[in-house]
């Protein structure tokens, strides 16, 4: 027969220990304190029971000063503690490390469990929030008409954004209908879609005030709300269900106001230093073009139809000079001609001989006239056909018979449908003044 493994009395309460402390690593337990005793060390010692049964419980120093209460007999409390055996007397104990009162535990135990349900189901995920708009054109509150966070939302609506309009929702924030009226209001909202964001929330106040924000229909109708949520429930240190699955979590009432609505005194100093940056750069872009108006007006003046009329008319005045200098030339050599004979008329002056060179005066004299007279009349055709050729290639002529010349933007002379585009803007100038038009339809390219 094999030899059984005895155990000593000690090894026994070790194991015991060691398979309890694995077993139950930590749990919440609640009961009634009573045989509270706290020792000159600093540690509690204390019985926590019920109707039926009791356990002993040891609270160390290191956790008890950071408790929130201290326990009295009779007191209903709730502790997270771990399962031990105190191995001298061999009795089982639990080592808590938390303690607060029944009440409050409860309601924050529920909480948690639920928040990780919540969180689980990935409706606290940051990617499913949706953005709140920059510049809404109304704001919906769901809340008390009465309380205090409405009033504090209209004081800062009133001074931030007074242009923008604010619905309340009204619903009772406390109570046992409270959840209910709360879902009640956000389908409201939902289906009249009326606002461009949702505020809802209200002031502060205890747990249990605050428990209808931890509402489980609660939370799922604002996770699932298609309108930007911002939840704002009671003071900076209070947390409810309703913060977690929102688009947005506000410390106070009057914090999400801050959030929703646009500071105009900002946008207007915003406008004004985009007025200012605005004006810079035109007068910087001008600068750039001055250089270059001033090559295109150079340019213009250089192919302007003027410029080549004056060149014209400048060279029309050079032929009648030259025309009038060859007749001047002309009919001096005639003068001088004609005093040569008439000087020789005098030396061989014979009646006969005068009356025939009188006679033979006036015939030449009568063909000196004619010639004279023909010279001029070729001379002034010829005037009249160099006027005329003049004429023919002036643009002025052309624009006087009904033409016109018409100049894209860039002020270039257009000679073919296909340099235009519809829309594009052209000027014409007639033989008296210059209109501007805009292309419609382009008939032939």
């Amino acid at each position: 027969m094999q030899n059984p493994d005895i155990y000593t009395v000690s090894r026994l309460n070790s194991e015991v220990r060691l398979t309890l402390e694995l077993q139950f690593q930590q749990l919440w337990l609640i009961g009634e304190v009573s045989n509270f005793v706290a020792a000159a060390s600093g540690h509690w010692y204390f019985s926590l029971k019920d109707q039926a049964a009791q356990v002993k419980v040891a609270m160390f120093k290191q956790a008890n000063r950071n408790a929130l209460i201290r326990p009295q007999n009779g007191q209903q409390v709730m502790i997270r503690a771990r399962i031990s055996v105190y191995e001298p007397r061999g009795e089982y104990q639990l080592l808590a490390d938390f303690i607060e009162p029944a009440g409050a535990g409860l309601l924050k135990q529920q909480f948690e469990q639920l928040k990780a349900k919540l969180a689980a189901e990935g409706l606290f995920a940051q990617e499913r929030k949706k953005p709140l708009p920059a510049n809404p054109g109304r704001i919906g509150v769901i809340t008390s008409p009465t309380g205090a966070a409405v009033r504090d939302i209209i004081t800062v609506m009133a001074r931030r954004a007074p242009g923008i309009e604010l619905i309340v929702y009204p619903c009772q924030v406390q109570g046992d209908t409270a959840a209910q009226q709360l879902r009640t209001m956000l389908s409201i909202a939902i289906q009249r879609n009326e606002v461009d964001v949702l505020i809802i929330g209200r002031g502060g106040g205890s747990l249990e005030d605050l428990w209808c924000f931890n509402d489980e229909g609660l939370a799922r109708a604002i996770a699932a709300c298609p309108i930007p949520t911002v939840s704002a429930v009671g003071h900076e240190i209070d947390f409810a269900l309703s913060d977690f699955v929102a688009d947005m979590r506000a410390p106070t009432p009057s914090a999400a106001a801050e959030l929703v609505s646009p500071d105009q005194s900002q946008h207007l100093i915003s406008l004004q230093q985009l007025a200012t940056r605005l004006t810079r750069a035109q007068s910087l872009y001008l600068q750039r073009l001055a250089p270059k108006l001033s090559q295109l007006q150079q340019r213009l003046q250089q192919l302007h139809p003027q410029r080549r009329l004056e060149q014209q008319q400048q060279r029309l005045d050079e032929l009648q000079l030259r025309l009038q200098r060859q007749m001047q030339q002309q009919l001096q050599q005639i003068k001088r001609q004609h005093s040569y004979l008439q000087q020789s008329l005098q030396h061989l002056s014979p009646a006969k001989a005068i009356m025939q060179q009188q006679q033979q005066l006036q015939q030449l004299s009568k063909r000196l006239a004619q010639a004279q007279q023909q010279q001029i009349k070729q001379h002034k055709q010829l005037l009249a056909t160099l006027s005329a050729q003049l004429h023919t290639v002036s643009p002025l002529a052309t624009l006087a018979r009904g033409y016109s010349i018409s100049f894209n933007a860039e002020q270039q002379a257009l000679t073919s449908a296909a340099q235009l585009k519809v829309g594009e803007t052209i000027s014409t100038q007639l033989a008296t003044g210059r209109f501007a038009a805009v292309v419609t339809e382009i008939l032939n390219t």
